[in-house]
């Protein structure tokens, strides 16, 4: 007889709806003074600032892969007495059978703030499928509530259901209990309680502002595992009565194994044998040939290679061997298991006797991978040697790195790159200007808020100890002031109604008015560029651009005589572009390091604010206004650099500044995946620099269908003189040079990359886990110098030939025509 017995069952046959129940919210919201709720206009009609028991709904959506699954279902409207309770079942409009694996609930408590306005009491994300063993999560669920958040449904969410913690272990021991999956004893269950109810007790008392959302998933009779369908063409043909071969369809079930992602016992227990005993012959031991083959290979991979655990005991075997190589450094501590304590002793013993290593594997140690004090400090040890210039090209993302010791700074303990970073801003006042404002801005974002606020306080606190503090705060001071009246201004242009020509008037008599001090003031350094003094304004020759957030350009005149120009946005959050510029920046450094000049064009750009920034204004032309006037880019080369004796009648220096600085800007374009390119955000000066502008799409993200890797209009080959030319030859020699150049260098690139999965920036926040790949993907680094330099050819020659871009950068034009 068949045994039809079931211990689980697969997500793919439950076709029923989803379904959660929104249970009771516990936790009170610390009371608003009375004085503040009357004084701002913003506090004053919050519901939850009122009373303990105001009205609140609830919204739940389904995400999967960073992308909304549904539209937002909500709880009905109850009057609550007691408390908040909704005791309520939503249903979404999806089935078990359609869910993802990546699938969460993104649950958003809304709070009522005064006629049809709705502000976020708070918001909770959890993942419908468990992490260890991709089964359905089932009954009852204590959710962490993060006040004043909406809820997201990002992979790395900022608002997580669980924060860890004795609460959250016995809450999963119960719930194991309640589903049978444990034995029952009376006894047990009454200490586990009792212990619940202290801890909650405890949680309650040492933090009043602690919530947790009560939902229950419908309870299975069985585990539910995640599987989906896919069909492949079996090899076993059936044979019919006319012996032809027919090959049937079979569907494939995809299975989590929930024992594939547990410890290998066997596994660990070999790795504690190993490396439980100090031998003293592994001081001499030397790899053969055969050996020292592997131990290269492995040394050769890129940071975001993951170790095997073959790879992590050859590097321990021959761990001593290696201190003298400073590239197995960071593979020896990613080789070790940081939570054994005899073994994480060992190896923070050997750190100070290995080779001193490079700033890129020091930036590797700062990562998210690497969260052990004493690895940290070491690698802030390495950092020390730097100069200030060096340390500025990094100093974005150390900003950055500091979340990754938000634990120990969150505990009141300053970490060794939060005292290295504050100590060398506070003593030079070019790298304290840009740390205080990279802190600044963080400050002012919600998801970082209370970590940088904490950085920004200690800092002003260590520059106010140094000999010039006193006048550096007042800069500081001043320049914030300076921002903050910019900013006014630029937002007050951006929602007006005027016409653009009355836009300008207003501006420039706001800059000639002498109540505001801008026609002259005491030198104050540009917070843009810090080594020029400003002096004053230039209202005549300030104006207000023709786009869709009206930014404004400013010209300023510097202490030496000279202007400076620069565009300020309102509603813009700068720090996408900020990061391409920075990395713009360090290849111009390091192809420069290699006697390659290829011209670039780094404006400098700075976030002041989440919706705030200024940039540098280069006097150029856009390549669609030059076709326009000019007809072709040759001609405007011409026009501005004549010289009838060279070939093209446009002079030598010109075009090779030309040439050269296409390379550079292709190349760099491609390695960093920047999007949306057309002829409006490509420039030329007169003097022949060509460079790009707006990087709001970057990492292979771009609006346009059928977008090529690399963007290569073909009118600026006609600029070098065609493809049969020899400036054309030399261009494309150019970017064969820069491209195996520049792959030298991408384990710091790479590395730079990884500190900013965290940072809150539009097209690394998609998908930080893949953020990095992406990167690494167009280095090639498993192709040789040759077939590299083969496959940028081919990129070329398909973005020189593409015919779609083109029809795009017309529509893109007719577009534009219309618009203006």
């Amino acid at each position: 007889m068949e045994d039809k017995t079931f211990t689980f069952c697969l997500s793919k046959d439950i076709n029923l709806p989803v379904q959660v129940k929104i249970d009771e919210l516990e936790g009170l919201k610390p009371p608003v003074p009375f004085t503040t709720a009357l004084e701002d206009p913003n506090v004053r009609h919050i519901g939850s600032n009122t009373s303990p028991t105001s009205d609140l709904f609830v919204t739940v959506q389904l995400f999967a892969d960073c992308k909304p699954l549904t539209t937002p279902v909500l709880t009905t409207h109850k009057n609550p007495k007691t408390g908040r309770r909704w005791n309520e079942w939503l249903q979404l409009p999806l089935s078990y059978s359609q869910l993802p694996v990546s699938s969460q609930l993104a649950i958003t408590i809304w709070d009522i703030a005064g006629s049809r306005r709705i502000i976020p009491f708070g918001g909770t994300t959890v993942k419908l499928f468990d992490d260890k063993d991709c089964t359905l999560k089932r009954g009852s669920h204590h959710l962490h509530v993060w006040l004043d958040k909406e809820a997201d449904g990002m992979a790395n969410s900022t608002t997580p259901s669980t924060v860890g913690g004795e609460d959250d272990s016995l809450a999963m021991r119960i719930k194991h209990n309640d589903f049978n999956e444990t034995s029952r004893l009376n006894w047990h269950e009454y200490l586990a309680f009792r212990q619940l109810e202290k801890v909650h007790n405890k949680t309650a008392s040492t933090n009043s502002s602690s919530h947790a959302l009560i939902i229950e998933f419908p309870r299975f009779d069985f585990p539910v595992l995640f599987s989906d369908y896919s069909y492949i063409s079996t090899e076993v043909p059936e044979v019919n009565l006319q012996n032809e071969v027919v090959f049937e369809e079979y569907p494939v079930v995809t299975v989590y194994d929930p024992d594939a992602s547990r410890e290998n016992v066997e596994e660990t227990k070999h790795r504690k044998l190993l490396r439980s005993h100090r031998n003293m012959l592994d001081k001499e031991l030397k790899p053969n040939p055969r050996a020292r083959d592997e131990l290269n290979e492995i040394l050769s991979y890129p940071p975001v290679q993951e170790l095997t655990a073959e790879d992590k005991n050859m590097i321990w075997k021959f761990r001593y061997y290696l201190t003298r190589d400073k590239r197995a450094l960071t593979k020896f501590v990613k080789s070790i298991t940081w939570d054994d304590p005899r073994e994480a002793r060992q190896a923070t013993e050997l750190l100070s006797k290995w080779n001193e290593i490079d700033v890129d594997d020091a930036l590797e140690l700062l990562g998210p991978s690497f969260r052990n004090p004493a690895v940290r400090s070491y690698a802030v040890d390495r950092l020390r040697k730097a100069d200030d210039d060096e340390l500025q090209l990094y100093l974005l993302q150390l900003v950055q790195a500091l979340k990754f010791d938000k634990a120990s700074i969150a505990k009141g303990k300053k970490s060794s790159l939060a005292r290295f970073l504050e100590g060398r801003a506070a003593k030079s006042e070019i790298l304290g200007n840009y740390f205080h404002w990279y802190v600044f801005v963080e400050a002012e974002d919600r998801d970082s808020r209370a970590l940088y606020r904490t950085i920004l306080s200690d800092f002003l606190s260590t520059l106010s100890g140094m000999p010039d503090g006193a006048s550096r705060l007042k800069t500081l001071e001043r320049q914030s002031k300076f921002i903050a009246m910019f900013s006014g201004l630029a937002r007050e242009i951006r929602f007006s109604k005027e016409s653009r020509p009355k836009k300008i008037d207003n501006l420039r008599k706001f800059l000639s008015d002498p109540k505001h001090d801008l026609l002259t003031f005491d030198p104050l350094p540009l917070p843009l560029d810090a080594n020029i003094n400003i002096v004053g304004v230039v209202p005549e020759e300030s104006s207000v651009f023709k786009s869709s957030l009206l930014p404004l350009r400013i010209s300023f005149r510097t202490e030496d005589g000279g202007t400076y120009p620069i565009v300020f946005k309102n509603g813009d959050d700068l720090r996408q572009d900020q990061l391409v510029i920075q990395i713009i920046s360090l290849m111009d450094k390091l192809l420069r390091k290699e006697n390659l000049d290829l011209k670039l064009t780094p404006y400098r750009i700075l976030a002041t604010g989440p919706v705030d920034g200024s940039m540098q204004y280069i006097p150029s032309t856009s390549l669609a206004a030059a076709l326009v006037e000019y007809h072709s880019i040759l001609a405007f080369l011409k026009e501005h650099n004549p010289d009838p004796k060279a070939p093209l009648g446009v002079r030598a220096d010109a075009m090779d500044t030309f040439i050269k600085s296409c390379a550079g800007y292709c190349v760099i374009t491609y390695l960093l995946g920047v999007g949306d390119r057309h002829l409006d955000n490509l420039l030329i000066c007169p003097d022949g620099h060509f460079f790009h502008a707006d990087f709001g799409y970057i990492l292979g993200r771009d609006p346009k269908p059928f977008a090529p890797l690399m963007k290569l209009p073909i009118q600026i080959v006609e600029g070098m003189g065609g493809e049969t030319s020899e400036n054309y030859q030399k261009f494309r020699n150019y970017c064969f040079t820069a491209y195996t150049t520049l792959r030298k260098s991408a384990n710091l690139i790479l590395n730079l990359f990884a500190l900013m999965v965290d940072a809150n920036i539009p097209d690394v926040k998609i998908e930080p886990d893949k953020a990095v790949f992406k990167v690494k993907e167009k280095f090639c680094l498993d192709m040789s110098e040759e077939e590299a330099i083969v496959h940028f050819q081919t990129l070329i020659n398909d973005s020189v030939s593409a015919f779609f871009p083109m029809v795009i950068d017309r529509l893109h034009n007719f577009a534009q025509y219309w618009r203006a």
